[in-house]
């Protein structure tokens, strides 16, 4: 197997951290509806995929790529397992029942999925066809209208940093050892949203995690449009360009989705 350079680890572990606190810091300043938005932003895919690419190989990234389309099914899952799991005991009961109820989820889900050989166009319909029928499912719960943030200290959004960047590596040095199907599934793993949740359950109880959750598929689509994107140009473009092409177009989904979503609104009122 490959020996990893210690720049590589470095650079791996920076940028794990400082986009996983630049959103967060973000994120944590709105409502809950719009961090469910925000957690769908291709922080933890787009790490994953890029350093799966320089460590192995661009060639195995643009395959998994193919794969992680499909692998959202699976992180919508998780949510649905701690959304199901969780709400049944307070504090950090509820949240420990929570993980493992979003575990399961996932990793049924996942079992599932990697069994199937995904096309681009497959693989995002899989996922589409998700993003409907749990949006559909979460259309009762209730939107609760507090900021998301109130009461985060700068430690919190510290741990979450570290549990997301801890998440990022246990990924990339698993997929040396995996298939791209699984390693592509692994990808789409929620890599800032579940730490998110996890802390702001503990902070702010079940109602808000819930809300996130809610609103989680729809902003799916910055990830998928990511992800279809760098699928290929990975292999045109190169990592790197490839990679600033993913975020241009998942940036773009994500605010065509929210100005579409405050036209709605203003309608509705």
């Amino acid at each position: 197997m490959l020996e990893i350079p210690l720049t590589w680890q470095l650079a791996k572990l920076g940028l794990s951290i400082s986009m996983v606190l630049g959103l967060g810091a973000i994120a944590m300043r709105t409502s809950p509806r719009t961090a469910g938005l925000l957690a769908g932003y291709p922080l933890g895919t787009s790490l994953t995929l890029f350093f799966i690419g320089l460590e192995i190989s661009p060639a195995f990234a643009t395959q998994s790529a193919i794969h992680t389309l499909a692998g959202f099914t699976a992180t919508i899952a998780l949510g649905a397992g701690y959304l199901v799991a969780g709400g049944r005991q307070p504090g950090i009961k509820g949240m420990a029942s929570g993980v493992a109820g979003g575990f399961i989820a996932w990793f049924a889900a996942s079992s599932l999925l990697t069994q199937f050989d995904f096309t681009r166009t497959s693989g995002t319909l899989v996922t589409l066809c998700a993003i409907g029928v749990f949006s559909a499912l979460f259309r009762a719960i209730p939107d609760v209208k507090s900021p998301a943030s109130r009461a985060f200290s700068l430690s919190a959004l510290a741990a979450r940093a570290c549990l997301a960047t801890v998440i990022v590596f246990t990924i990339t040095r698993l997929a040396h050892w995996l298939p791209p199907a699984w390693a592509g599934t692994l990808a789409a793993f929620p890599v800032t949203m579940l730490p998110f949740l996890l802390i702001l359950h503990l902070n702010h109880g079940m109602a808000p995690v819930a809300t996130v959750i809610k609103h989680f598929p729809m902003g799916l689509g910055s990830l998928l449009s990511y992800t279809l994107c760098v699928s290929y140009t990975y292999s045109s473009l190169g990592l790197l360009w490839g990679t600033l092409a993913g975020f241009a177009a998942a940036t773009l989904w994500l605010l065509g989705w929210m100005q579409l979503t405050a036209w709605y609104q203003r309608r509705s009122t």
